[in-house]
């Protein structure tokens, strides 16, 4: 069964690219290691230790990702992140509100990977090697303003570093089928939406969650304590619930919880002490 999909995925989800460098290493059974451990830096801009990521919270969807090797991502960029001197290296973005992207990215920055395509309807289709990352993604539709269906207008974008697999699920609008779950593979880190209906209704948004069985789940999109809260309630049997007052975690592959958790940041954007 697992053939079939992986198969399907290849032909249905042109994302998974395999044939285009640097192969993916999620796409396979997950593994976990027992033990947890987060080390809080005072800036985003301290040096990370060997086989360690920085993920910062920054706002709304917007995650900070960076790596060892000093590449840096931010996630469904939407123009503005902060008053700090900063540009990253790649920025991803999905255009379902305008929340999510940017129609002016600045130009400096090397790689704008844009969720959609420039031709309606068809996937996009990223596979991009920049140092020790690798950045890739699964087309999956959303609904238009009118009530329809734009096909292949999002993305779920996925960092692969030092052996981790991070997963950004975009402006989700229905549950992967099985060839997009195939595509995905295995995440160790997910950041989902959590609004309760903007996105997906909370539980089939559970029900997504679940599946995937990542070790860090980290909610985003949440406009108020109540949708977050019905989304923690509806998965505490299955993850433990950890509240963080900081916007930021470092892991690694070796420090990834033995027990699936849902990690609470607080948004912060990017500022230089001062």
């Amino acid at each position: 069964m697992i053939r079939i999909l992986l198969a399907l995925a290849v032909l249905h989800v042109p994302a998974l690219a395999l044939a285009q460098g640097r192969p993916s290493h999620c796409i396979a059974i997950a593994q976990t290691a027992p033990g947890l451990s987060y080390v809080h830096q005072a800036s985003f801009r301290d040096p990370l230790p060997d086989y360690t990521v920085r993920i910062s919270y920054l706002t709304h969807s917007a995650f900070l990702l960076q790596t060892p090797a000093g590449v840096s991502a931010v996630t469904d960029f939407p123009g503005f992140i902060g008053t700090a001197d900063f540009l990253p290296d790649v920025v991803t973005m999905n255009h379902a509100h305008s929340s999510h992207w940017t129609r002016a990215p600045d130009p400096a920055i090397p790689h704008v990977l844009r969720g959609w395509s420039d031709t309606f309807g068809q996937p996009a289709d990223h596979h991009l090697e920049l140092g020790d990352l690798l950045v890739r993604n699964v087309p999956t539709d959303i609904r238009s303003a009118l009530g329809g269906r734009e096909d292949n207008g999002n993305s779920i974008f996925i960092f692969e570093v030092e052996g981790l697999c991070i997963g950004h699920l975009g402006h989700l609008h229905h549950e992967p089928n099985d060839a997009q779950y195939a595509a995905i593979g295995r995440l160790d880190v997910l950041m989902v939406p959590v609004d309760g209906g903007m996105t997906l209704d909370t539980p089939t948004m559970v029900r997504v969650v679940e599946r995937l069985k990542s070790s860090i789940v980290l909610p985003m999109h949440w406009f108020n304590g109540s949708s977050l809260n019905w989304f923690l309630e509806e998965t505490s049997d299955s993850f433990a619930i950890e509240r963080r007052d900081t916007n930021e975690l470092m892991i690694s592959l070796r420090s990834l919880p033995s027990r699936p958790t849902i990690i609470v940041l607080q948004p912060r954007t990017l500022r230089d002490p001062g």
